[in-house]
């Protein structure tokens, strides 16, 4: 799989939402890996301008991920009339993506949270499929933990690869889902606090004091996105719903009311599908922190590129391998 997405270390950023910025996913692909833009929400031209500015930090491969909930045809034309390397998509049927993306010469991954979902995602042409576990942070597609689910795929779609995302932070993580089958890990929260990702030092510091009961399985941040389990880090916001016995919206306590505001003055309500970014201001700790269970295994901020080698030397050290060809960080 590396060699299919011209990467030298089975490490993959996946793609977190506000948080991804064309600097992490340079850093991450020039350590090697494969950095990720989340595109879904952004307009075509700042489509344009975030693959551009990626290609001016990395002559490297990078991916973009578009969420199929949402009307993302005018975002893959450009993606693919970009020569983005590699498209990911999530939730939702991956055959229309598909039937441009191949024919274009990019690799497309889907994200599933099922071995039947992973079964229907490989009929329809995708070349990779990413099984997350429902430990995973941010919308989650599944119930299954990634130790159940991820050789269960590999055996349902061999000899397609399979990337294992979910509950992974470390080379420990790397190594225990590459010994079920998975060909890379997929990362997310260990990602949330590395120095080029657009996340609010608010942000970073609940990641970083989070235990992994903290991050919860839940639909409260529903703004944006409705019908969309996703696990957030327990915040005021989540505790006052649970506490007021889940009540559906309108009836949420305060619901409607604007917890944050952008640099630029854009209003943010509690509820939304919203996390800290640097320049807010306002109450950010009631905002959605999304985050997967791995939170508590990431106690510090550092260098996407870092973070990338320190994962890869683990992995290869405990798989009893050489060291990775990683780029220096």
């Amino acid at each position: 799989m590396c060699r299919q997405l011209g990467i030298e270390v089975p490490v993959v950023q996946a793609p977190i939402g506000s948080a991804a910025t064309p600097e992490l996913a340079a850093a991450v692909a020039e350590a090697g890996g494969l950095g990720t833009l989340a595109l879904t929400w952004v307009s075509a031209p700042e489509a344009v301008r975030r693959i551009r500015q990626v290609r001016r930090l990395t002559s490297r491969p990078f991916a973009v991920n578009l969420v199929l909930d949402f009307p993302v045809e005018e975002l893959v034309e450009v993606c693919l009339a970009e020569g983005v390397p590699v498209i990911s998509t999530f939730w939702g049927d991956p055959s229309a993506v598909s039937a441009r993306v191949r024919p274009a010469g990019a690799v497309h991954l889907h994200t599933v949270g099922s071995v039947a979902e992973a079964e229907c995602a490989v009929a329809a042409g995708v070349d990779v499929i990413v099984a997350q576990g429902c430990e995973a942070g941010g919308h989650v597609r599944g119930e299954v933990s990634t130790m159940a689910l991820v050789p269960a795929v590999v055996d349902a779609v061999h000899p397609v690869p399979v990337i294992a995302a979910g509950g992974i932070a470390d080379g420990r993580g790397l190594a225990a889902v590459l010994a079920l089958g998975a060909q890379a890990g997929w990362l997310g929260t260990r990602f949330l606090t590395a120095c080029e990702a657009a996340t609010h030092e608010v942000y970073r510091q609940a990641v970083i004091g989070a235990v992994s009961q903290d991050a919860v399985h839940t639909r409260c941040f529903d703004g944006g996105w409705p019908d969309a389990p996703h696990r957030a880090l327990r915040n005021s916001t989540l505790s006052a719903w649970e506490a007021a016995g889940r009540p559906t919206a309108p009836d949420r306590p305060g619901e409607g009311a604007v917890v944050a505001r952008s640099a630029d003055g854009r209003a943010w309500a509690r509820y939304q599908d919203m996390v800290p970014v640097p320049g807010m201001s306002g109450d950010l700790e009631a905002l959605a922190l999304y985050a997967g269970q791995s939170a508590g295994l990431v106690h510090d901020i550092a260098p996407a590129g870092r973070i990338v080698a320190d994962i890869a030397t683990r992995a290869a050290a405990l798989m009893g391998r050489a060291p990775v060809n990683s780029a220096s960080p």
